[in-house]
């Protein structure tokens, strides 16, 4: 999951109606106990962000063609939506030309809407260009990258650099026989390295994938095996949350065990290590020595070429988190291009003066997206490390040091910063700061508060929406919207989005599963190696024909419009047909001061019934005996329902999290139900052992 965003939205009616309770969650048979209170409720969401209703100059520009082109009437944000739902060939033809796009042959069909979205349409048919031509479009010494860390000192390269050092790698794995079709692999730290080597991969036509650099060895070839990488871009050690994280025991694995690789390129990051510390590393050497193969005997470095390629040439290979299986390897074409351009050019409209802070790795769905936003000429600080916690201000210095306009915390460091009180002084001024996301797990209401009480009251805070399988924001914001806690405003332009129940029937005002009902160019081209596309549509279009489900379930605001993300639906726990969330848990529990953390699951007897356990870490200080047993089971009971209340509540020593920080909550359920189980994606594996041991649930 790329953004993961959740709120729930029994907490917002809670939050006005306090003994308000709700009979059933279940999409098939949610009834509403009152539609007028409910609608009052619905109409009491606190606004912590109001537009002054001012558009972006692009935004309008864009409006206005439209408008004198198509004789449309937009007045709002939900005009342009509607119309570029409706009129998707129109939008996404003029999207590429709004973006300037450098081909060497323009496409002679946008898209055909006869073909089922499951049939996966090819995109923009006929053209002819490449993906890393269009992200290096500026050639200039204006700063590009900031690069520093942990442990690194600040280190500048303008654009006019950042295409040099391209055509410096691109000149080298050409030498070395890299061609179009090949795949190319990072397993490297957050680095401007694995930027130089993506684009000049790709510029050859060769299909860039990564791993992250925190996941063990055997992670790695769970999924570099899918997907035979032919050279590996890696690192010799970094420093990670004041930890020194040793990458080469890693890499020896991998390259011993995975035969495709014929170079291992290293990153010498240890300054002190003698030259052979590598030698027993199956075909490795040092990034210097694979850099110095580019260069011809005279000194010169062979000019950049772009391969032309075909839209549907694939680009990048991702990978979902493998939970509940092998992880499946996505691949995205030019269409993630047009993505970007979209979210960051039109919607939420980036410009030369931005400065972007970027704590991705190579791995996540989101460095794809940070490095293609270069395309606009923006300023991106690549940051080595988790900067959060090295002291309380750490975070908001770099606000200030760089001026960045735009930044991105994971909602769990955000908890832990409310709760450390991790947040600006009065020598910070953050004056820079415009826009402030968070996602890749739930966003809280508490969240929201923090951000606007504690850090910056007059900024844009809010949260946004997608997944690893679909490039680009599924919901987003727009300027021209209030922000409402816990609430996403709107669906991206020409997303065509609905909540679903199980019959597949469209709702507003209850809970239901995100689809998607038409095309897009953000969507996989295929996964990788299912020739016949089986697995794809078994994925993505099974449970709702013709549509492309999340997985994820939702409900939309009727008053506001505004999207309040429940959670996974193969997350809902359902004890005596009463369907709720795992967040509406988390968010009684976790605000006692006993509990550090929680996590809550189903477990099965042999008839099926389901009853809901409960696992909480204690603080430090405290005790779990039967006195906080009886607090918790009361105040969920008097909080939100009897139904709610676990049947059992257990100790437990750690949770565990995959690298987004997000719960492994199907994992534990697979491990309480003694199901199988693959435990790759978990940063802290030890903590499973705490589960082994539920007691069954008997009949």
């Amino acid at each position: 999951m790329l953004y993961d965003y959740d709120s729930s939205w029994i907490l917002l009616l809670n939050a006005c109606t306090p003994n308000f309770i709700i009979p059933s969650l279940n999409p098939n048979t949610l009834k509403l106990v009152n539609m007028d209170t409910i609608s009052k409720n619905f109409e009491n969401v606190p606004i912590m962000w109001q537009s002054d209703g001012q558009e972006s100059v692009n935004q309008k520009r864009f409006k206005k063609h439209i408008q004198e082109k198509y004789g449309a009437k937009i007045d709002t944000y939900w005009d342009l939506h509607k119309w570029s739902v409706d009129h998707l060939v129109e939008f996404w033809a003029e999207i590429w030309d709004f973006a300037e796009i450098i081909c060497s042959q323009k496409f002679r069909k946008v898209i055909d809407l006869d073909v089922p979205m499951s049939d996966m349409p090819l995109w923009f048919e006929g053209a002819k260009l490449n993906y890393a031509e269009n992200v290096l479009r500026n050639r200039d010494d204006r700063i590009a990258l900031i690069m520093t860390g942990e442990e690194r000192e600040k280190v500048t390269a303008t654009y006019n650099e950042v295409y040099e050092k391209v055509a410096l790698y691109a000149a080298a794995f050409r030498k070395l026989g890299v061609k179009v079709g090949d795949v190319i692999a990072g397993y490297i730290s957050n680095r401007e390295e694995p930027i130089y080597a993506m684009l000049a991969a790709v510029s050859i036509g060769a299909v860039w994938t990564g791993a992250l650099p925190l996941i063990g060895p055997d992670a790695v070839l769970n999924r570099f095996r899918l997907v035979k990488p032919k050279m590996l871009i890696t690192i010799d050690r970094f420093r990670n949350n004041s930890v020194e994280v040793q990458m080469l025991p890693k890499v020896r694995k991998i390259a011993e065990d995975l035969p495709s690789l014929e170079k291992v390129i290293i990153v010498k990051n240890n300054k002190k290590s003698e030259d052979n510390v590598i030698n027993d590393i199956r075909n490795s050497c040092y990034l210097d020595d694979f850099l110095q193969i580019g260069i011809e005997k005279d000194g010169s470095v062979p000019p950049l070429v772009f391969e032309q390629l075909s839209f549907s040439h694939p680009v990048f290979i991702n990978y979902t988190s493998g939970t509940t299986g092998l992880p499946k390897p996505v691949v995205h074409g030019c269409g993630g291009f047009l993505a970007v351009a979209k979210d960051y050019y039109v919607q939420r409209v980036t410009n030369k003066n931005d400065t972007l802070l970027s704590l991705s790795p190579v791995g996540w769905a989101s460095w794809n997206i940070f490095v293609t936003s270069m395309f606009r000429g923006t300023k991106l600080v690549i940051y080595e490390g988790t900067p959060y916690f090295l002291s309380p201000t750490y975070i908001w210095d770099l606000v200030d040091e760089f001026k960045l306009t735009n930044l991105f915390i994971a909602p769990s460091v955000l908890d832990i910063m409310e709760k450390g009180n991790y947040v600006p002084t009065e020598k910070h001024s953050l004056e820079s700061l415009e826009t402030f996301i968070s996602g890749t797990s739930i966003v809280k209401p508490n969240n929201y508060n923090f951000v606007y009480n504690k850090v910056k009251k007059d900024i844009l805070f809010t949260s946004a929406y997608g997944c690893t399988e679909v490039f680009g924001a599924s919901l987003t914001f727009d300027r021209t919207l209030p922000v409402y806690r816990g609430e996403i405003s709107c669906p991206g332009l020409a997303v065509d989005l609905e909540c679903v129940d199980e019959s597949g029937k469209h709702v507003v005002g209850e809970l239901g599963e995100i689809v998607i009902k038409q095309s897009s160019p953000g969507l996989p081209l295929c996964l990788w190696g299912d020739k016949f596309h089986s697995q794809f549509k078994e994925t993505y279009f099974s449970k709702y024909p013709g549509k492309f489900c999340y997985g994820d379930l939702a409900i939309i605001n009727p008053v506001t419009k505004g999207i309040i993300i429940y959670g996974r639906s193969d997350e809902t726990l359902k004890p005596g047909g009463w369907r709720f969330g795992s967040s509406e848990i988390y968010n009684i529990v976790n605000i006692f001061p006993e509990i550090q953390d929680s996590l809550c699951v189903s477990q099965y007897n042999k008839a099926r019934d389901e009853r809901v356990v409960l696992f909480v870490l204690v603080r430090t200080g405290y005790s779990f005996d039967e006195e906080l047993i009886e607090k918790i089971r009361s105040t969920i009971k008097n909080e939100l329902s009897e139904h709610h209340v676990p049947a059992l509540i257990l100790e437990t020593k750690a949770i565990p999290h995959n690298l987004n920080g997000k719960k492994m909550e199907i994992l534990v359920k697979k491990i309480i139900n003694k199901m199988p189980y693959n435990a790759d994606t978990v940063i802290n594996p030890e903590s499973l052992k705490n589960f082994e041991n539920v007691p069954p649930y008997e009949d």
